[in-house]
């Protein structure tokens, strides 16, 4: 495994796992399932199956380097890839491909974001290794496919040629990316058969990508290259926020997947959830009889259904009447939200922060 190489974005804030996600700490830092560890380190130790720890990078904000160190202090500080500035997914994964091409021409990235619940880990292992042989043998580039198991507009959607059956592990030419549709396009998609969810797990040898950048963004491509020789010496730091400074906030599916012909989707069967927003975590928590999934060790139900609780371990609580609801507090944070109006956390939160901005410092 000594060429495979894995690259975790962590600089994301989680706005929509408030008030437990903030701008110090956001959600990839935080054990959201209550099991005593944090999605970046259940993410870590996911792909020590695929990677050696040495060859394991994270790409964070700068500002959250310690908080990586804490949790993955196996890592060395020239494993921690640090942003000044977020500017979406392509220009972190330019980085972190130019980074490790410099350490080793012949590496293989796997690119997965932090916040991701994977359960079935070792279908999750097979998979990536189809996808690694798939990269290798025709400088693919390789995005794994989810199987649809609701019409969910909150995610992308991956359209693949549909030559033969359609089973797990299979690698199906890319026809189509779609960015999140509204119902009607995603029901169509369900029905299709053809239409994967859009993990935004990746993988390519490093002068794949570095080769698809610099036909499609050529711009962003040499801010990251010109000066190769500057990674992994004392100047990498200047020169990576210099290139950051300039570079446009562009994803990386804009940048080079929805316009490379040689792109790969590997169907997946491992059960797999973003963990987006309150809502997506619901189904993977254990619930009692009344379909309540409760993190919290003095919470007392009564007459209350389906309701995601997660409160501090200290609090004594007792929730009557309610179905379908959020109940969350955080660091004298609280927010009680109806679960069917999750999609306007963002609009109710906006006064607050204008009201109360002692609770939300930058």
């Amino acid at each position: 495994m000594k060429d495979n190489y894995c690259v975790i974005m962590a600089g994301g804030i989680g706005s929509r796992f408030w008030p437990m996600s903030t701008v110090q700490r956001p959600k990839q830092f935080l054990d959201v399932l209550g099991i005593g560890k944090s999605l970046l380190r259940m993410t870590f130790e996911r792909l020590l199956h695929i990677a050696p720890a040495e060859n394991i990078y994270i790409v964070t904000n700068a500002n959250y380097f310690s908080l990586v160190k804490e949790q993955l202090p196996e890592l060395s500080d020239g494993q921690i890839l640090t942003e000044p500035e977020r500017k979406n997914t392509a220009p972190c994964i330019t980085y972190a491909a130019a980074k490790i091409h410099a350490l080793n021409p012949n590496a293989t990235l796997v690119v997965a974001p932090s916040d991701h619940l994977i359960l079935k880990e070792d279908k999750f292992t097979e998979i990536v290794h189809t996808a690694i042989a798939t990269a290798n043998k025709e400088d693919r580039l390789v995005t794994l496919g989810i199987k649809p198991t609701r019409p969910d507009t909150g995610y992308g959607y991956i359209e693949f040629i549909e030559d033969g059956d359609i089973l797990p592990g299979q690698v199906k030419d890319v026809k189509h990316f779609t960015e999140k549709p509204n119902r009607e396009l995603a029901e169509i998609f369900l029905r299709s058969g053809n239409y994967y969810w859009n993990s935004g797990i990746f993988i390519w040898r490093a002068k794949t990508i570095l080769n698809a950048l610099e036909k499609f963004k050529p711009e962003l491509f040499h801010l990251f290259t010109d000066q190769s020789g500057k990674y992994n010496t004392p100047e990498e730091q200047a020169y990576v926020n210099a290139s950051f400074a300039a570079c446009e906030d562009i994803s990386i599916d804009f940048a080079v997947m929805e316009n490379a012909k040689n792109v790969d989707v590997v169907l997946a069967n491992f059960d797999w959830s973003d963990l987006g927003t309150w809502g997506s975590l619901y189904s993977h928590l254990e619930k009692d009889y009344n379909g309540n999934a409760v993190i919290g060790d003095h919470v007392h139900m009564i007459n209350s259904e389906n309701c995601i609780v997660n409160l501090p371990s200290n609090k004594l609580a007792l929730i009557q009447g309610l179905e379908n609801y959020i109940i969350v507090e955080s660091d004298n944070m609280l927010m009680i939200l109806n679960q069917h109006d999750e999609q306007n956390l963002k609009k109710y939160m906006a006064p607050m922060e204008e009201a109360s901005p002692e609770f939300f410092p930058k």
